[in-house]
């Protein structure tokens, strides 16, 4: 028997629900499968948070906006499993009806309430109650396999560390330009944290060249881009960093749950999207234009994180 969660997501839509992964397959003590974005589930798998990842695109759910599809050999998996729950397609009566002809007890979860922490709401969408951040709790740090740590720490390696220097890993991109603050406040951290003699790597993923060139015209020569890593080399890096900055991405999710001290910076209406994991320090700053209070409060954050301390 199996447990099916279901979310076609991007990185850090699907890791807020990690909480709310943990609950379900306590819950129905059976193998939990993810039907995701196949790099995502790939992850997830790797770092034992599910048994299985499935190709969302492959469940064949989207049948089910046009027709009756219970005779529909692909969506098997959905008929068979134990406990389903959907975090998709609740806006559509007619899916949400469809889908549960397939599995009567499926739970297709509403869209976030605004006002509540995004990760808490899928944690009740799942019928856990809200717990502490003890180490046996919903929001422990994922356990990073020595064989992911060992990919990061190669990732690092080739970029140029050493192996003993203290590494940061600034990601200056998101998914949205509203959600990146300016680059000069990132070349500005980036400046600060090098003469503390840091190692500081700049990450850049598909979305990001525009954002990681400007950082870099901003610096000038003389720090290292990963670009584009894969995801568990990207987790093992960042599970190596002394400290992470960066906005609200899912690579800032990432970092915050492999436990890494983590700085995420977000615009303030949109704080309810902040990580689950403990390690983050969560920092409201003006995306729209670059303010020189936030940038003295965003470098003395990150210096007190690179330095092991938690910023006032």
């Amino acid at each position: 028997m199996t447990a099916l969660a279901i979310h076609p997501g991007a990185l850090g839509d699907v890791l807020l629900a990690v909480p709310a992964l943990r609950a379900l397959r306590a819950r129905t003590g059976t193998s939990l499968v993810l039907a995701a974005q196949p790099r995502i589930g790939r992850l997830l798998a790797t770092l034992g948070e599910i048994d299985t990842a499935r190709d969302f695109d492959g469940l064949g759910l989207d049948a089910l906006f046009t027709r009756d599809a219970s005779g529909d050999g692909v969506l098997a998996i959905v008929r068979e499993a134990e406990a389903v729950v959907c975090w998709f397609g609740a806006r559509d009566p007619e899916f949400t009806r469809r889908l549960r002809a397939l599995a009567p007890a499926a739970i297709v979860a509403p869209p976030a309430v605004p006002g509540v922490p995004t990760w808490r709401h899928l944690l009740a969408t799942v019928g856990a109650a809200d717990p502490s951040c003890g180490a046996d709790g919903w929001r422990a740090r994922v356990s990073v396999p020595a064989a992911v740590a060992a990919e990061g720490r190669r990732l690092l390696m080739a970029a140029g560390w050493d192996g003993e220097r203290g590494v940061v890993v600034i990601h200056a991109g998101a998914g949205s330009v509203k959600k990146r603050w300016p680059a000069p406040g990132f070349a500005a951290v980036a400046r600060a944290l090098a003469e503390t003699r840091m190692f500081v790597v700049l990450h850049e993923g598909p979305a990001d060249p525009a954002a990681v060139a400007d950082v870099g015209a901003a610096l000038g020569a003389g720090f290292p881009v990963v670009r584009e890593p894969p995801l568990p080399a990207l987790a093992g890096a960042l599970h190596a960093a002394r400290a992470y900055v960066g906005n609200d991405s899912g690579v800032s999710h990432l970092a915050a749950t492999v436990g890494t001290p983590s700085l995420v910076l977000f615009d303030p209406a949109l704080l309810a999207w902040a990580p689950w994991a403990d390690a983050a320090c969560t920092m409201p700053v003006n995306m729209a234009e670059l303010s020189p209070r936030d940038v003295e409060t965003v470098t003395a954050a990150a210096l007190a994180l690179s330095q092991g301390e938690r910023p006032a």
